[in-house]
């Protein structure tokens, strides 16, 4: 074997070892996002947290969150926001396979409109005051195309509401576990307790 071609092996052997390391990296970070964030979320709904405690709460740790959580179907969240109490959620979505993950079975029409995995992305105004918040709905796209109106409607009240039964949306509803308000902002989100 030639002494160049030795190298050049070695090389190899290297720069694969450094990517097998970088890709550990970022998978304990992501771990350690997803632990942190548990870990708070726990001390939140244990009742832990003395009345006018805050948590934060970065993005890294929610999109691991969400990512760890996330019913099949929905792959590579992503949470960010860009100006206060204006959040946008992205994730590769196949409705189809969600819906069968809650147990749904989807008629034959609406498995051939929702099978396949599409870009989904949401943006919503989250307002928050005295233990309630609001979840109002700014754009909603999948696969590019911006869904509205009553073609929304449909989506929300035959697709969220039949798999969320609890979610609300355009309506105040109570936090809970003595939550006061949510500070979401973009660098992170807080929250903050109450009595």
């Amino acid at each position: 074997m030639s002494q160049f071609l030795h190298v050049q092996i070695n090389v190899k052997r290297q720069l694969w070892a450094i990517s097998l390391l970088f890709v550990a990296a970022g998978l304990a970070v992501a771990a350690g996002d997803y632990f942190s964030a548990k870990q708070k979320f726990d001390s939140i709904e244990n009742g832990r947290l003395h009345p006018g405690a805050h948590v934060t709460l970065s993005y890294p740790e929610l999109t691991a969150w969400v990512e760890k959580e996330a019913p099949r179907g929905v792959r590579s969240p992503n949470l960010r926001v860009t100006e206060r109490d204006l959040a946008t959620g992205t994730a590769l979505i196949d409705f189809a396979k969600l819906e069968r993950s809650q147990g749904q079975r989807p008629g034959w029409l609406m498995s051939k409109l929702l099978e396949g995995e599409r870009p989904v992305s949401v943006t919503a105004r989250i307002r928050s005051a005295n233990g309630h918040a609001t979840v109002d709905l700014q754009r909603v796209e999948i696969s590019g195309v911006t869904i509205d109106g009553r073609t929304l409607d449909f989506l929300v009240q035959n697709f969220l509401l039949a798999l969320y039964p609890d979610a609300v949306i355009g309506k105040p509803f109570e936090l809970g576990h003595r939550i006061d308000r949510l500070d979401v902002a973009p660098a992170a989100v807080g929250v903050v307790i109450g009595r």
